[in-house]
């Protein structure tokens, strides 16, 4: 498979989109709940993107393995310092990832970078930790998609944009299905009219 072919790169900087993926590290509750997070790996996978995750198991993990499943680039951003402390202290997989970049920062100072390198944030599920990735995502002024219907904190998001009454950029679309989630924020992304508070100014860069 010709994966430089099939690279959907950014309309303004010409870079790759990397779409994010965050959720919780703990097992899907169901295996429904894990065929979504599949479908979201093939989605972001067969649209040309690069799957980013927390290189952590659990439902960001079923996404890795739905990308590679696609023929799909996956880049991990880990909370260890090495490889071993990786898998012996944090008990993360490896094997699926074309990328691991060690951090050496924990879990908490990984999610700064995690949410910084992707160009789109999806939530799959989660509980805390996601939270505080998507309250990073949404103070920088990401565009954030969220799968509805994975439990956790996606459930409540809603009401937490709506409670914080702050205008940051950001921009959240919600669907319960993974491909048309995956459709959303790649077109909302492509379109005119849209920049991230975080992109530079390419008129002042020519």
């Amino acid at each position: 498979m010709n994966l430089a072919r099939k690279m959907r790169h950014d309309p303004h900087t010409g870079v790759q989109i990397r779409i994010g993926v965050m959720g919780s590290a703990n097992e899907a509750d169901s295996a429904a709940i894990a065929g979504l997070c599949r479908a979201v790996g093939r989605a972001v996978a067969e649209k040309g993107c690069c799957h980013l995750t927390g290189a952590c198991p659990g439902l960001p993990h079923e996404a890795v393995l739905g990308a590679k499943e696609a023929g799909g680039h996956v880049v991990g951003i880990s909370p260890a310092a090495s490889l071993r402390e990786h898998v012996e202290t944090y008990h993360s997989p490896f094997h699926e990832y074309d990328v691991l970049i060690f951090t050496g920062l924990g879990p908490m100072g990984r999610e700064l970078v995690n949410i910084r390198s992707s160009d789109i944030v999806v939530v799959i599920g989660g509980r805390s930790g996601t939270l505080g990735e998507f309250a990073i995502a949404y103070e920088e002024g990401k565009l954030v998609g969220v799968l509805t219907g994975t439990g956790g904190i996606t459930e409540a998001l809603a009401a937490v944009t709506a409670a914080l009454r702050k205008d940051t950029g950001a921009q959240v679309i919600y669907d319960s299905e993974p491909t048309r989630l995956i459709d959303q924020v790649l077109e909302r992304y492509s379109s005119g009219d849209y920049r991230c508070p975080c992109k530079p100014d390419l008129q002042k860069l020519r």
